[in-house]
């Protein structure tokens, strides 16, 4: 009954929040080009002459070019504008788009710019950004940036202002340094976007972070609440001519491959050399199949650890490279950290991808559609398996969606007497007000396996209420005890969840820039309802005009265990499942201010746990030699002291990492994760050199010790050469 009553007032206030929405203006091709800041109008003139990327604003069609200036202030409050102005300019041709911004900068003292690194860390630089959505649908676009060291900045956009960084585009600029001002160019060519083939007007902002002054600003207004990445609340950019029609758009980027593998512990060694290549072809404007054969990931970053003294997996992002264009179409769906019918880590983590493809995309201003298959290679623990995933997202309103996903994973050259295969249907509601002060979720999900036992749902519905002064949200999931997504994420199964979250903030605009307090209650209850787990958090958040954050609260905790449980994961004794505990724990943070060469932060908690004790620190020191070099360590240390018959155990998680940048080309990272839970030492070193536009020479080493005796487990020396032919 509970379970029913709260979700039918979910549901009443995404219906209720959704016709609220304005009814948004369509110009004569049928594209909406209503925003909020639908009266901030950039037009952009196409060039008579040309453009040489230099940093010195002297072409005529810079001189000409309307100027958006005039920023209005974001953080640290929303109302005036910045201490220091900001000038942007743009003007295109048949092949590309271009950018002259202006910061100007009179303050004494070095400019921030982290490192040379590509798609820089934000809030660790003084930097510009700018967010174009092509397609006019306030949920989707693109991303290009610049911080002030010339690193560059490019991101395919989606969920209305997320920005997935792991996507590259072939952008070219240039950054000059004045005395009261420094200037980029860049030039983005139309092949690196989407956009409609009949297309004359995009949205549009440009935002500014200025460290110096601890001030964010943006061209159209956005509230302080929001990210400058918002696309509900961007301008309108007008071309005074069509743009050129998309041309077909084919484009290869092949590799060779050579590595020497040693495992000590299974005696093996030896080198393995091999070929692969990954494909992308322009079906349309706004269509992309990506085609991949034999895909090698060794150069992704490695994983940071993490310890865990949870009952349930721990989510890792994915960072491949083939994964991440349209990600959002397949892995949107449910919850993503915790209840999700496909996460693409579970393809190719476990044994080698054959091949590959994916075709995403939009069909007109409101479908999105997403296909992909890929098969697995046959290994001595894994038959050869093949994933097939289909989604469809049609827009609603003015920002809201409704989307219907399938998956599934099927064994091949399966035995006769075995069925083997795992399938996945559902349907998600997302929800997006024009405003963006609402925002939610409604998903139902089911899965399908051999034997077809009942209760194989998962449901869930959140919704969300965003201000200036306060943040609430009330969230319920259901998720059945025989619900089975083995190509998604699903931390729990056979439980009942409710929680509401609620948080206000107080904004004096003075030394101290806001505060509040915050809580956030969680309670689960198993399939038969009754309660087995609560996690509730009670605090107070202070953040000062220096941007430094001090928060202290506590978390009220009670857990009665479904199966035996070692909180520890290295003793040789478990708590009994059925039994109850109920613990309190009180914690404090604390994070400097990010201007600083040397900054840190950390969290600090005691209290009870599982009715013994538990005392943890965790956070991060940062030091920066800029642009050239970044030393960071991060850190985790535990201190368990359990009821008999367990013993004192002292956990360390340490992971110092080495960051140069020589050049916006030459990169070398040395990453070193020492895990006592797991009894390990790795050390991970990648040297890239970008030769060319997205093509690299990695050269990658790593090792795994056991500590004490720093004898190798195992060890692995990686040479790759990639090069991008469009």
């Amino acid at each position: 009954m509970l379970k029913k009553s709260v979700s039918a007032l979910l549901l009443a206030v995404i219906f209720f929040g959704n016709t609220l929405a304005k009814d948004p203006v369509k110009g004569k091709s049928g594209q909406v080009i209503k925003t909020n800041n639908q009266d901030f109008v950039y037009t952009a003139k196409k060039m008579e002459g040309t453009i040489h990327l230099d940093g010195v604003l002297d072409e005529p069609d810079w001189q000409s070019a309307q100027v958006a200036d005039n920023f209005y202030l974001v953080l640290p409050v929303d109302t005036g504008y910045p201490a220091q102005p900001s000038e942007i300019l743009l003007t295109y041709d048949d092949k590309a788009f271009y950018m002259a911004i202006t910061f100007f900068d009179t303050i004494p003292g070095k400019r921030i710019a982290e490192s040379f690194r590509r798609d820089f860390v934000f809030g660790n630089n003084d930097n510009f950004l700018g967010f174009f959505d092509t397609f006019l649908d306030q949920t989707n676009g693109f991303s290009f940036g610049v911080s002030a060291s010339g690193a560059v900045w490019d991101g395919i956009m989606h969920s209305g202002s997320t920005v997935n960084l792991d996507w590259d585009s072939k952008i070219e600029s240039k950054t000059k340094h004045y005395d009261d001002r420094w200037v980029t160019e860049m030039k983005v060519p139309f092949k690196s976007v989407r956009y409609p083939s009949d297309s004359q007007t995009w949205f549009v902002n440009f935002s500014r972070q200025d460290l110096k002054t601890n001030e964010k600003s943006s061209w159209a207004p956005v509230p302080r609440q929001f990210p400058t990445a918002s696309l509900a609340y961007t301008g309108v950019l007008k071309f005074d001519q069509p743009l050129p029609k998309p041309s077909f758009n084919f484009s290869v980027i092949p590799y060779v491959f050579s590595s020497y593998h040693q495992n000590k512990e299974a005696n093996t060694d030896g080198w393995r050399n091999d070929v692969g290549f990954d494909a992308k072809v322009g079906i349309s404007s706004s269509m992309n199949l990506d085609l991949t054969y034999n895909p090698d990931f060794a150069q992704v970053e490695v994983d940071q650890q993490q310890m865990n003294v949870d009952r349930f997996e721990l989510f890792y992002p994915e960072k491949r490279q083939f994964f991440l264009e349209n990600s959002d179409l397949f892995s949107g769906y449910g919850y993503g950290n915790a209840v999700t019918p496909f996460f693409s880590r579970r393809i190719g983590l476990d044994a080698p991808v054959l091949a590959g493809a994916r075709l995403s995309g939009k069909i007109g201003n409101n479908l999105r559609v997403g296909f992909m298959n890929m098969t697995t290679e046959k290994t001595d623990m894994h038959l050869s398996r093949n994933f097939t995933v289909l989604t469809v997202q049609k827009k609603l309103f003015s920002r809201s969606n409704l989307g219907f996903i399938m998956v599934n994973k099927e064994y091949l050259n399966q035995p006769d007497t075995a069925s083997l295969f795992n399938r996945v249907a559902g349907a998600d509601f997302n929800l997006a007000s024009a405003n963006n002060y609402w925002n939610g979720k409604f998903f139902y999900h089911r899965s399908f396996q051999p034997g077809n036992p009942d209760k194989q749902y998962a449901e869930g519905v959140s919704v969300g209420y965003n201000r200036k002064n306060i943040n609430v949200r009330l969230s319920q999931t259901s998720v059945g005890d025989n619900y089975r997504a083995e190509t998604g994420f699903v931390r729990r199964t056979g439980y009942h969840f409710w929680g509401p979250e609620m948080k206000y903030i107080f904004i004096p605009n003075k030394t101290v820039l806001s505060h509040g307090p915050f809580a956030q209650l969680e309670y689960y209850y198993d399939s038969g309802f009754e309660l087995n787990e609560i996690v509730n958090t009670y605090g107070y958040q202070l953040e000062f005009s220096n941007r430094m954050i001090f928060e202290v609260g506590m978390k009220d905790l009670y857990v009665r265990l479904d199966h035996d449980f070692d909180p520890t994961h290295v003793s040789d004794h478990v708590l009994s499942a059925g039994t109850d505990y109920r613990d309190q724990q009180y914690f404090i943070e604390y994070t400097s201010d990010n201007r600083k060469l040397l900054k840190w932060q950390a969290t600090a908690a005691h209290g009870t746990f599982y009715e013994g004790d538990l005392s943890y620190i965790e956070g991060m020191v940062n030091y920066r030699y800029q642009p050239y070099a970044n030393l960071s360590v991060k850190f985790t240390y535990s201190d368990f002291t359990l009821p008999a018959p367990f013993t004192r155990t002292q956990l360390l998680l340490v992971g110092p990492k080495l960051d140069l940048t020589f050049t916006d080309k030459l990169f070398l990272s040395t990453f070193v994760q020492y895990n006592e839970q797991i009894d390990n030492v790795n050390l991970n070193m990648r040297f890239q050199w970008r030769y060319q536009p997205v093509s690299d020479l990695f050269i990658v080493y790593t090792d795994n010790y056991m500590p004490g005796t720093w004898n190798s487990r195992n060890r692995a020396l990686v040479f790759k050469l990639t090069y991008w032919l469009n």
